[in-house]
């Protein structure tokens, strides 16, 4: 099978199974998606476009995604809600000393018991990807949301 091909399905698989996890709440699984210092950042577009710094999550290392999985599972109280992610086949951007470039269109939907689904948020994921021995991993996933307003609080990852 050709390269781009095979290497096309591996990302999409790694992005359908980030999805999985993340839709059938088994938080605790969403590190290992990422390498030990991967970083994981939640951006304004218009904060992307100017280059400005400021993001809604900037987490820095899998240690800090962990603490995020905990307070998630663990301390935060909220409405229960389920999601739904969509994301869309990944453009390919290249290949740069051992790291796939990619991005991806997502959109995530919520549905709170007993009430008509909503979109919460919509945006691109743009990723650096390392192969590992375990498979793809994420070295740095930001995801740049479109939406101007976050329904009530950002809690579960996009």
């Amino acid at each position: 099978m050709n390269e781009t091909l095979m290497l096309q399905l591996e990302v999409d698989q790694l992005n359908a199974r980030y999805a999985a996890a993340l839709d059938e709440r088994r938080f605790d699984e969403w590190p290992e998606f990422f390498l030990p210092d991967g970083k994981y950042t939640v951006q304004a577009r218009e904060n992307f476009e100017r280059k400005l710094p400021l993001a809604l999550i900037a987490l820095e290392s899998q240690g800090m995604m962990k603490d995020r999985v905990y307070g998630i599972t663990q301390t935060i109280y909220h409405g229960p809600y389920y999601t739904r992610h969509v994301i869309a086949p990944a453009l390919l951007l290249g290949q740069e000393d051992g790291r796939i470039r990619a991005q991806a269109n997502y959109a995530v939907f919520r549905t709170r018991p007993g009430e008509a689904s909503e979109v919460y948020n919509v945006g691109r994921y743009i990723d650096e990807i390392e192969r590992t021995p375990e498979g793809l991993k994420f070295a740095s996933r930001l995801c740049v949301y479109d939406s101007e307003m976050i329904l009530n609080s950002l809690i579960y990852p996009v």
